[in-house]
């Protein structure tokens, strides 16, 4: 299958991304975490881990990364719009992220339905290698 390139940002455009991946959008993970965080946001992630994902800020000032819990991870948001726009996990060795839907340019009508999540009771240990084998590989030009 080939790979497709998806476009997303934030309300303003301040902040945006590059998603690829070689699934197809009916295929995709829809997962609807049930924390307060995205909850509140009303976010559907989705992530590939044969894929490739890049974030982006014209300027960098307009980009918020929010750390909550178990500080493992980094939570995009435009400082000027406020959208949720996805999240990051950096190791030693590289990077890894996953998207919120809601901000695809278009969002694609094909979608599963989501899956409600809960990561409740997970160590840090157990969320980040859950994270390395699910989300979506960074690529090297990602904020």
């Amino acid at each position: 299958m080939r790979i497709r390139s998806y476009e997303g940002a934030c309300h303003c455009g301040a902040v945006s991304y590059r998603y690829d991946t070689s699934l197809a959008t009916a295929s995709w993970p829809v997962r609807a975490c049930q924390c307060a965080f995205c909850r509140l946001h009303a976010a559907l992630t989705s992530s590939d881990p044969t894929g490739s994902l890049s974030f982006h800020a014209g300027d960098l000032s307009d980009l918020q990364r929010y750390r909550f819990g178990a500080r493992t991870a980094d939570f995009l948001i435009c400082r000027r719009c406020g959208a949720y726009l996805g999240a990051t996990m950096r190791s030693a060795a590289s990077g890894y992220g996953l998207v919120n839907l809601r901000t695809l340019r278009p969002m694609p009508g094909d979608l599963s339905a989501p899956v409600a999540m809960s990561y409740d009771g997970e160590s840090s240990a157990q969320r980040i290698s859950r994270r390395e084998s699910r989300w979506t590989p960074l690529a090297s030009d990602s904020v």
